[in-house]
């Protein structure tokens, strides 16, 4: 297993790019199953997420052809809707295939997923809203299958705005002659993203980016090629390392309305940030502030994704934050970890209280998820002294070659093995 030394304490200057998002590009991957063509897929980061979805894809009988930024998927002879145990278990995306596959071929089968420890995060939604269109579902011995059956055009009226489901009713309805009303779905960039792109095959899909989406079934989809979108929590997690840790970063390739509430937030803060069409450069030289209160939501407020990133800044900024997590219950197993590194945090119910601290110290800590993992990187980066990250894996899913990227800034990290 790898694992992360970083000798903390540099200041951090430089430019660094923003990859492509894996939370759009994963959907959006799964929703090249709906196509009887080729598809060209460019700006593709592959992230180890990216690479279990490839594997799935191939299984069902999509030919792949992987360039350095590029994908290109052969989507023509798709043959089988079975996704077995040893998949799922890797990635908790493998969902997004069952909207699909139910299009295509009129029948899907998978293992639950698994993915990152951050809750219970039910799909239920994803399977009553099916239920609600006329897919006949099966839930039973740990895997789902459903059946188009009479599967119909209609109206889904969604009790929260779930990413996933709303992105898995689109794809089931794609196909499906007549029209269907998504009311209550999610906004997330991502959502739109995957809607751009179906539309790019002949899906006609109207409202992706507010909460009533509209799909008019078509026939069947082409090929195309499409661009994915950069991913924003990326983009976020690289504009607060100088409040962190002082210096000047700029982050190339961001879209600032989709991180808006961070933007805002940092805005207040002890440091400068400029935003210039596509980049966006943040300048700090003294300690931050503390953030107040901060609420994860659903798109366009805080995103959750965002939340152990931040409370790692509010762990040396000066005052207490509160950060409350409305979205999962269990995105605090990071929270341990920092207190090893001399963090003053403690947990009520749903909201942490971070009393800030002049200084974090290195220490050995283990990765308990992608998101938390990334905020021990930023912990590290800032301690006075080394600091062990284990569990690199977690946050290999969604941060590509991270290391790489840091040094280039200047900081002194290295991946090595045990």
């Amino acid at each position: 297993m790898d694992y992360f030394l970083i000798n903390g304490g540099k200041k951090l200057f430089g430019s660094v790019a923003v990859d492509s998002a894996k939370n759009a590009l994963l959907p959006i991957l799964a929703g090249c199953l709906l196509s009887e063509g080729i598809v060209t897929i460019k700006n593709v980061t592959y992230y180890e997420d990216i690479n279990s979805m490839l594997e799935i894809l191939q299984l069902l009988g999509i030919k792949i052809q992987k360039h350095e930024n590029v994908l290109v998927l052969d989507c023509r002879y798709i043959d089988k809707y079975i996704i077995p145990l040893e998949l799922t278990n890797k990635l908790r995306a493998s969902v997004f295939c069952l909207g699909p596959l139910l299009g295509r071929l009129g029948k899907a089968r998978l293992a639950y997923p698994g993915g990152c420890a951050i809750g219970s995060r039910p799909i239920d939604l994803h399977i009553s809203g099916l239920a609600k269109l006329g897919v006949h579902v099966i839930d039973r011995h740990g895997y789902i299958t459903a059946y188009k059956g009479n599967m119909k055009a209609g109206k889904v009226c969604l009790p929260f705005p779930s990413v996933g489901a709303t992105e898995n009713l689109i794809m089931a309805s794609v196909l499906n002659l007549g029209r269907t009303q998504i009311i209550g779905g999610a906004k997330e960039p991502e959502v739109v993203d995957l809607c751009n792109f179906l539309n790019a095959l002949g899906a006609k899909i109207y409202g992706a980016g507010s909460d009533h989406i509209i799909i008019d079934g078509v026939p069947s989809l082409a090929g195309g090629e499409y661009t994915v979108m950069p991913d924003r929590i990326i983009a976020g997690t690289y504009l607060m390392l100088p409040l962190l840790c002082g210096g000047e970063v700029e982050v190339i390739n961001a879209n600032g309305e989709h991180i808006s509430p961070l933007v805002e937030l940092l805005k207040n803060n002890s440091c400068n940030i400029r935003v210039k069409s596509d980049r966006i450069i943040v300048t700090a030289k003294r300690r931050a502030k503390c953030f107040g209160k901060i609420e994860t939501l659903p798109y366009p407020h805080f995103p959750t994704d965002l939340q152990q990133p931040l409370s790692c800044v509010a762990c040396v900024a000066k005052g207490t934050t509160i950060i409350t997590e409305n979205l999962f219950e269990s995105r605090f197993k990071h929270v341990p970890e920092l207190v090893k590194m001399g963090a003053k945090i403690n947990i009520c119910d749903s909201s942490i209280i971070i009393d800030g601290v002049k200084e974090l110290f290195g220490a050995e800590v283990v990765a308990p998820d992608l998101r938390g993992g990334a905020a021990l990187v930023m912990a590290g980066l800032v301690a006075n002294g080394y600091t062990t990250v284990k569990n690199v894996n977690l946050i290999d899913r969604g941060y590509f070659a991270l290391e790489q990227k840091l040094s280039m800034l200047g900081a002194d990290i290295k991946r090595l093995k045990e």
